[in-house]
């Protein structure tokens, strides 16, 4: 039974992920299913709060969640503004030219093995381009985001969530019903 009025901000990537009963990771339960819808309620640095439809909740890694498309803005309101994939693919083929340049000399003879090793040492680069969608890693961030042409959004990450902040104003996870927590 769906809580009243619940609507899905995001949903679990597809093979579904670990949650927490606090932000905290030695409090694990139950993992979230692949593809589950759920709403977003609160945020703690890298730790997202969680409401599944039925009304259990649970801390996950924020990161991790895949955003549910929006309803398209009103004609004539302001337009959204999303993160541009073209910094991330420039920064992608300046690395591939780098890496290019030391295997072409390389393989001219103009670079040994450990001159090689040393040219390209801390080059790091990932895409993969599959028709109008694209996943790319972000090194500065340390994560793979993906891209439909028009926006990103965080798909995974190199570590696991930061801790939160501990002290007043953060409850525990509590399970909310219809009648209340």
């Amino acid at each position: 039974m769906a809580t009243p009025g619940f609507r899905p901000t995001h949903v679990v990537p597809q093979h579904g992920m670990p949650a927490w009963e606090n932000p905290d990771p030695a409090r694990p339960t139950v993992p979230l299913d692949p593809l589950l819808p759920v709403q977003l309620v609160e945020r703690r640095g890298d730790w997202g709060h969680v409401l599944c439809a039925n009304g259990w909740s649970a801390w996950v890694d924020g990161r991790c969640l895949v955003a549910v498309p929006q309803d398209p803005p009103a004609v004539g309101g302001p337009q959204a503004r999303t993160a541009d994939p073209r910094p991330l693919l420039a920064r992608a083929e300046q690395t591939l030219a780098r890496y290019r340049s030391a295997v072409e000399e390389l393989a001219r003879g103009g670079l040994d093995g450990e001159s090689f090793r040393g040219r390209t040492q801390g080059l790091r680069i990932g895409i993969v381009v599959d028709g109008e969608s694209v996943w790319l890693y972000d090194t500065e961030q340390g994560r793979w985001v993906y891209g439909d042409g028009k926006h990103l959004s965080t798909y995974a990450t190199d570590d696991g969530p930061r801790a939160a902040p501990a002290g007043p104003g953060h409850a525990p996870t509590q399970v909310v019903t219809p009648d209340g927590p």
